[in-house]
């Protein structure tokens, strides 16, 4: 569980046992939940760049996912796919054709979503 999830899940137990309505274990339940949910599209829980095989959302299911800040360098990804930005607080992504986060092009905005060829591409990074 994310520091920010367990934040929420701590002030909405906090909340709801003060009403005497449910217990402070099910409330906490109940808000994770509730976040898992809200937090996830296309199967990419927020603050997360995913890549899926093909030009589709593959069932929700992505193949990858990237969460820190930084470059990954990428091996077996050929061919097309769908590169989904579900970042938070306007953070970007790029695709680079050298490894290591080298010879970057273009940003794809945070809840943006590309198809891309990604053969001549060798790695992906993520920044703020």
């Amino acid at each position: 569980m994310s520091f920010r999830q367990a934040v929420a899940v701590t002030l909405s137990s906090l909340a709801l046992a003060g009403t005497g309505l449910v217990t402070s274990a099910s409330a906490a339940s109940a808000a994770e939940g509730q976040l898992s949910a809200a937090a996830t599209e296309h199967g990419c829980r927020e603050g997360r760049v995913c890549l899926y095989r093909g030009a589709s959302w593959n069932n929700d299911k992505p193949a990858f996912s990237y969460f820190e800040y930084g470059y990954y360098n990428l091996s077996g990804v050929t061919g097309t796919w769908r590169i989904f930005n579900n970042q938070t607080g306007g953070a970007t992504m790029s695709t680079c054709k050298g490894f290591d986060g080298t010879l970057c092009e273009g940003n794809l905005q945070m809840g943006d979503h590309i198809d891309k060829n990604m053969t001549p591409i060798n790695s992906i990074t993520l920044q703020p």
